[in-house]
């Protein structure tokens, strides 16, 4: 199964927080899972760093190779795919991740309930 994390998610799943429930944390290390983390989600983390919002001291970069994860960049199409998203969700960073788990086939891992009311293949993550 390939994963798409949410930026809490990759974010709970780096600090081993307990939020992240042990279903999705087994998908998560399953080695046959190929996990991804969005620029969207590295771009959201070095915006709350800057602003005081969240304390995160390394590289978002290093943390996503750190963990075996890839990187997913985002295109022009998933710009305009999450453009044309119902306007449930108004965050442009989970909008990206919408739009590329629907445009790449992942399955997304979140536990925003606004996200659920979306389309793409989820997984809970709590």
């Amino acid at each position: 199964m390939d994963l798409l994390l949410d930026t809490h998610v990759f974010l709970w799943w780096d600090r081993s927080d307990s939020q992240l429930g042990e279903a999705a944390a087994a998908e998560i290390g399953d080695p046959a899972n190929k996990v991804f983390i969005s620029a969207a989600s590295v771009w959201e983390i070095a915006i709350k760093r800057q602003s005081g919002r969240l304390a995160f001291a390394r590289s978002p970069s290093q943390a996503i190779a750190e963990n075996g994860f890839f990187a997913l960049p985002i295109s022009g199409e998933h710009g305009e795919a999450a453009a044309g998203l119902p306007a449930i969700h108004k965050d442009p960073f989970d909008r990206i991740l919408i739009a590329q788990s629907i445009a790449r086939d992942l399955v997304l891992v979140t536990a925003d309930d606004v996200i659920r009311q979306y389309a793409t293949p989820q997984l809970w993550a709590r």
